[in-house]
């Protein structure tokens, strides 16, 4: 197990370009063994849970051909029968989260798909009914072993359906879609998810020959095609990372850029931190975060103290509730968190407060937190990352704190951010991984 000992009170000035979308790259990759042709796919993270899924792929019998940074080839026209009946796959699906995107595209492919309970955060229950209940309207047979905790689907002929998702999941959306380009005649899929990587997955099937309508909405209308070919894509920046680097911006930087960020992806994301007083300015496509002496807290136009909440797409992502919250921690005003979609997310903050930060958890969903306004650092601390998001939020907090932190567990961390370390060293930060 890795730690990170950060000494703080540097600050970050330069410039830094964002690592490709890890929920994106997730589902892109699985959406390769749909054909047995070759996919190319540039701006691939060099994350853990990436990397793991990748490996994952190869030990299946997909042939995996590394080109360079970022850049790999995808060909799976045969599969490791032995492997996929093997308790050693189980296994490895158990130990990462993006394992469950495997389930449309090995139905649609293969006409059966197992799956573990899939593995990632621990922030709280992450139910897989819909993609269960999706791919039985198609005509998958379904059922749950008990005892093992093993998932198993079959269905050797799917048919396309209407269907009323009862959440707007993302990866559900993903699996469904994954698996309904395959199935015979048209299926419509509404309250689909619609966030930007799920659009970039429909875009990139239409290039490789599905029939998809509705890119973008919440109601996708699917054709179901014999065979889909090969394509190439590239992967979006990270919008979570690029949230990440604002946060830090605001807190420890001496003006910072974040080049290419994809700005037109990022829905309200920049709007989420300027209510909390962030200074951002876009130019192209690149975002600047100057030096922010102070911010001070929106309050809504009656008067109410501000309330920042999570929403499906085309709302605010709970991925960036934690780092927002850290940036409250050193501002002006009081603001009102309510993570809706996760009830262990904020659980985290009892670190922020033996930081020195005033927050009150009020339960599970909600916690309200009172500005410093620079004028009180955040003491620094030893903690542990309990995922991936409050480990980034952690290790803001600790840029910025006096003295020196340590965080352990740090490869929760390394799930979903690229080489951070050493990224951040060069932007002026001191963190030494132990």
């Amino acid at each position: 197990m890795s730690s990170f000992i950060i000494e703080g009170g540097h600050r970050l000035k330069g410039e830094i370009t964002p690592q490709g979308a890890k929920n994106e790259a997730l589902q892109i990759i699985c959406a390769t063994l749909l054909t047995a042709e070759e996919v190319r796919v540039t701006n691939i993270p060099d994350i853990l849970d990436v990397n793991n899924l990748i490996d994952l792929l190869r030990k299946m019998g997909v042939t995996v051909t590394h080109h360079g940074e970022g850049d790999y080839s995808f060909r799976a026209e045969t599969f490791n029968q032995d492997y996929l009946a093997s308790k050693e796959y189980l296994d490895d699906c158990s130990r990462l989260r993006g394992s469950v995107l495997l389930l449309g595209p090995m139905t649609a492919r293969r006409g059966e798909a197992r799956l573990s309970k899939p593995g990632g955060d621990k922030i709280g229950r992450r139910r897989l009914d819909t993609h269960f209940y999706g791919l039985q309207k198609l005509g998958t047979r379904f059922y749950y072993e008990e005892e093992t905790g093993v998932y198993h689907l079959s269905g050797k002929e799917l048919r396309g359906t209407y269907m009323l998702l009862d959440e707007a999941s993302v990866t559900g959306t993903a699996n469904l879609i994954m698996a309904a380009v395959l199935a015979k005649g048209k299926t419509t899929i509404y309250n689909a998810a619609c966030e930007p990587y799920v659009q970039q997955l429909c875009q990139m099937l239409v290039r490789m020959g599905a029939d998809i309508k509705g890119i973008g909405s919440n109601l996708l209308t699917i054709e179901g095609v014999e065979t889909l070919h090969g394509t190439t894509h590239r992967i979006l920046p990270d919008m979570i990372e690029i949230g990440s680097f604002i946060g830090m911006g605001a807190m420890v930087g001496d003006g910072l850029t974040i080049k290419g960020a994809g700005v037109k992806h990022l829905g309200l994301i920049p709007e989420a931190f300027r209510r909390l007083g962030i200074q951002i300015y876009i130019k192209d496509d690149d975002i600047l975060i100057p030096r922010q002496e102070h911010y001070c807290f929106e309050s809504f136009i009656d008067g109410s103290f501000l309330n920042i909440a999570d929403a499906p797409w085309p709302g605010l992502t709970p991925d960036l509730i934690s780092i927002l919250l850290v940036v409250a921690t050193q501002g002006k005003g009081a603001v009102l968190f309510h993570q809706k979609m996760f009830e262990s997310r904020l659980f985290f903050v009892d670190k922020l407060i033996d930081m020195g930060a005033q927050i009150i958890l009020c339960d599970p969903h909600r916690a309200v937190v009172v500005g410093h306004d620079n004028a009180t650092k955040l003491r620094g601390r030893r903690m542990s990352s309990p995922d991936i998001r409050a480990g980034i939020a952690l290790l803001i907090a600790a840029l910025g704190a006096e003295g020196t932190s340590r965080i352990d567990n740090v490869e929760q961390i390394d799930r979903g951010y690229e080489h951070i370390e050493e990224r951040l060293c060069r932007l002026g930060a001191v963190i030494k991984r132990v």
